[in-house]
C-alpha cells in the first residue's frame, strides 16, 4: 500500500492510505454493475412494456436523439452526481469503502469531480483502461490522470478503526455546548483539526496549536473563553460532535 501525505493549511503532514488498484477496480465495476442494471431495467420498461418505440416512429433522427439522451443521461452523470453529493464517494466506492480527497487537504468539490468526470473518457475508456491503470500503479500517490489534473487523490477508509482516529469524541448525555458557531465547520474541518491538535500536543508544539485556535476563531467568530488553547480546540471538537448528533 501507498502512503499519502496530505499537508493542511496549518502545513501539518497527515499520512492516509491511499486506495489500492484491487479497491479501486473492484469500486469501478460494482459501479459499472449498477449502471448497466439501469439501463436494463429502463430499457425493459420503457422500450419493451411501455412500447415508447412505436411514439418515436415519426420523429426525426435529432429528435430521437435527444429522447435517449434524457433516458440514459443518469449514465453519463453517475460519477459526476455522486461523488458530488457523497463528497467523494460513489456507491462502489462507498461499499469498498475508499473516498476522493483533496492533496492539499481541503474537501474536494464539484469543479474537482468534473475534471475527473472528463479524464474518465481517457482513464476508463481508451485503451481498455489502460492509461488510467498505468498511472495508478506508477505515480507516487497511485493518481489516474484524473486526479493529477484535478489534485486529487483516492484514500482507503478501512485504516480508521479507534476513535481517535476520526472526528469522534466521547461526550455524555448531561453535555452542555458552548460554541454554537463551531457548526460553520465542516466533518473535513474537524478532522484536521483533530490530528492537527494530536500531533502538535504529541510533539508539544504550542505555536502550531495556537495558529490552529487562530484560524478556528477567525473562521467561525468563536472567540476563546477558556484562554487555554489546548481546552479551547476539546471543547470545539466536543460541541461539533454534540451538534452534528442533535442536528
Amino acid at each position: 500500500m501507498s502512503e499519502l501525505s496530505i499537508n493542511t493549511t496549518q502545513n501539518v503532514k497527515i499520512n492516509f492510505i491511499a486506495a489500492n488498484v484491487g479497491e479501486r477496480i473492484g469500486a469501478f465495476f460494482i459501479d459499472i454493475a449498477i449502471i448497466v442494471s439501469y439501463i436494463y431495467t429502463i430499457s425493459l420498461v420503457i422500450f419493451d412494456w411501455l412500447r415508447v418505440e412505436r411514439l418515436m416512429f415519426n420523429l426525426d433522427g435529432w429528435s430521437k436523439g435527444a429522447i435517449y439522451l434524457i433516458i440514459y443521461s443518469p449514465v453519463i452523470v453517475y460519477s459526476l452526481v455522486l461523488e458530488s453529493v457523497f463528497e467523494g464517494q460513489s456507491f462502489g466506492k462507498k461499499l469498498i469503502k475508499i473516498k476522493v480527497v483533496k492533496i492539499d487537504g481541503y474537501q474536494a468539490g464539484f469543479g474537482d469531480y468534473l475534471i475527473r468526470w472528463f479524464f474518465r473518457v481517457i482513464d476508463f475508456f481508451s485503451f481498455f483502461g489502460l492509461p488510467g491503470l498505468v498511472s495508478v500503479i506508477t505515480s507516487k500517490k497511485s493518481q489516474r490522470l484524473g486526479d493529477m489534473a484535478a489534485g486529487t487523490a483516492v484514500i482507503t477508509l478501512k485504516n480508521r478503526i479507534n476513535i481517535s482516529h476520526t472526528i469522534l469524541e466521547e461526550i455524555g448525555d448531561s453535555y452542555v455546548p458552548t460554541y454554537p458557531l463551531v457548526i460553520k465547520l465542516s466533518d473535513n474541518d474537524m478532522r484536521i483539526i483533530k490530528e492537527t491538535y494530536q500531533r502538535a500536543k504529541a510533539q508539544n508544539d504550542h505555536e502550531i496549536i495556537y495558529k490552529l485556535v487562530a484560524k478556528i476563531e477567525s473562521v467561525t467568530g468563536i472567540k476563546n473563553q477558556s484562554g487555554d488553547n489546548s481546552d479551547f480546540i476539546r471543547v470545539i471538537l466536543k460541541d461539533y460532535n454534540f451538534y452534528t448528533q442533535h442536528m
